[in-house]
């Protein structure tokens, strides 16, 4: 008898000092850290083959329940990168093939009937996001940071190189074999998963909110850009830079009526090319002037206050991370990816510091905001006439993105949502939806005519929004998500670049702002 009771308060001990380190390491869990106890992890595991049970079971229910195959020998074979269910205890993704992958919010991990890219193809995407216009801004960061603007083109090529690797990395989990799968498929997903379980959906909504700025920011750029190579393409016209830029954006109001980009995207591959000859018809008249390039005046020394809003243009020149998880998820070899990105970075790297360089020296201290205003008068009008069909032709891209996310956000977010959709039954756009659009638009407008500089917007964009997608964010999450697994070397870099990220985001928008008071100053008196 005293065996037997001495055995059952053992076995109620034992039980009450398994349950108080459950809690401490739920406690653990919920801070983002996981506990590392052998027994802990044989009941974490155990835990989760009851719920990968539990949630097949269910799955082939609803498969039996739509007379689709269940059985081994009828499923197709799984897709690389498809998992079954997600371990932040989401929803299960549907299985390979089905509508919903295809036509789901997520879409990315990739069905079998959507068509995959090669890592070539995957590269020229990059290099259109890296290699736009805004490379047309790059001589007036060198111009304020001399060698040191040269050394942060590579810096910033190298660092957002290895950012989007870590982003992709944020991407994939080990299942229960060992098996390394892809569990999400955004980089909302990240985020949401970062912030779980306390926050599920903020992460979500800061990457929105941060996204949504940078793509209407971009609008605002080619607004501004359009009014002022307009403007001085045609200095002898009575047409200010303001008006110039009210008749851009009348020729941009059908973009408020946009249900695709299959039309836009027809002249995406046209407008790409005339924009690289415009860089070589640059480098080529700069190289005629090779003679009188003053390299004397390539400082050593930085100017203090301008030099913040140099470090922004040249790191929102970078920024390619927002759109890069569903860019791997559609490529043929998704194991391709990381030499994409190095030759992709690296191009732009040598591309973009030859051109700033070059122009640079051609017009020293006179360089301005965009570099095509320094041509001659001959040349210019061509030229800025070409950039000006280009930056028209680009801005559907970002605003139809803009108002996506805005529209999934607000109006699509089913009862979470804050207004009536945007869409009727028969998929006509509704007058609300319409107005969102018109007002988007209207809002670039007013933004361009009252802030008139390209490069003090690029500049604040670039350490705003910039900074924290390419930098700040992906350096966060790779520590949140992948702590246990990261070498020590790893672990410096992410810190590194989060503190360098940091400081330079603070600062550059703290002399962007300024620079743009001052310039609104200075126009209001003139």
């Amino acid at each position: 008898m005293a065996t037997l009771l001495r055995s059952k308060l053992s076995n109620v001990a034992t039980s009450v000092s398994n349950k108080s380190q459950a809690k401490v390491s739920g406690m653990f869990a919920r801070m983002g850290f996981q506990a590392a106890t052998d027994k802990e992890a044989v009941g974490f595991a155990h835990c989760d083959d009851l719920d990968f049970e539990h949630r097949q079971g269910l799955q082939m229910d609803i498969l039996k329940a739509e007379g689709e195959p269940c059985g081994d020998e009828g499923a197709e074979p799984p897709v690389e990168g498809d998992i079954h269910y997600q371990r932040g205890g989401g929803a299960p993704l549907p299985p390979s093939g089905s509508k919903d992958q295809t036509v789901g919010a997520g879409g990315e991990f990739g069905g079998q009937d959507k068509p995959k890219i090669t890592a070539w193809e995957a590269g020229w995407n990059v290099t259109n996001a890296i290699q736009g216009m805004f490379v047309l801004g790059l001589p007036y960061a060198i111009l304020h940071g001399g060698y040191l603007g040269l050394f942060l083109i590579i810096f910033a090529a190298v660092v957002c190189c290895y950012t989007g690797k870590i982003l992709i990395a944020c991407l994939y989990e080990e299942n229960e074999d060992g098996e390394v799968v892809r569990v999400r498929d955004s980089y909302v997903a990240i985020a949401n998963a970062c912030c779980a379980p306390r926050f599920p959906t903020l992460g979500g909504r800061v990457v929105n909110v941060a996204q949504i700025i940078e793509l209407v920011m971009t609008c605002i750029l080619y607004v501004v850009v359009s009014g002022n190579l307009m403007y001085n393409s045609f200095p002898g016209l009575p047409v200010s830079q303001k008006s110039w830029s009210i008749i851009a954006t009348a020729v941009l109001l059908p973009c408020a009526f946009l249900k695709n980009l299959k039309a836009v995207s027809k002249f995406s591959l046209l407008c790409t090319l005339a924009h690289f000859v415009i860089n070589i018809l640059v480098i080529a008249y700069c190289l005629s002037r090779a003679r009188d390039w003053a390299w004397e005046k390539v400082k050593f020394y930085i100017d203090v206050k301008k030099f913040p809003i140099s470090i922004g243009i040249i790191v929102f020149s970078y920024t390619s991370q927002i759109f890069l998880p569903s860019l791997e998820g559609n490529m043929q070899q998704p194991s391709e990816f990381h030499c994409m990105m190095n030759w992709t970075h690296i191009a732009a790297c040598v591309l973009k510091g030859l051109f700033a360089l070059v122009a640079y020296l051609t017009w020293a201290d006179e360089t301005k905001e965009v570099i095509t205003d320094n041509l001659p008068g001959s040349i210019r009008a061509v030229v800025n006439i070409f950039l000006v069909a280009k930056a028209l032709l680009s801005y559907p891209l970002p605003f139809f993105a803009a108002v996506e996310v805005l529209e999934k956000s607000l109006f699509q977010e089913g009862s979470r949502a804050f207004f009536p959709a945007c869409y009727g039954g028969d998929g006509r756009l509704k007058s609300w939806g319409l107005t969102l659009r018109c007002a988007l638009v209207v809002f670039t407008l007013l933004m361009a005519i009252y802030v008139p500089h390209f490069a003090l917007l690029m500049g604040l964009t670039g350490s705003l929004t910039g900074a924290g997608l390419c930098f700040l964010l992906p350096s966060l999450f790779h520590l949140r998500l992948l702590w246990r697994k990261l070498l020590w070397h790893q672990v410096f870099f992410d810190v590194a670049i989060f503190v360098i990220g940091g400081i330079c985001s603070v600062s550059g928008f703290i002399h962007s702002l300024e620079g743009l008071i001052e310039a609104y100053r200075t126009n209001a008196e003139d």
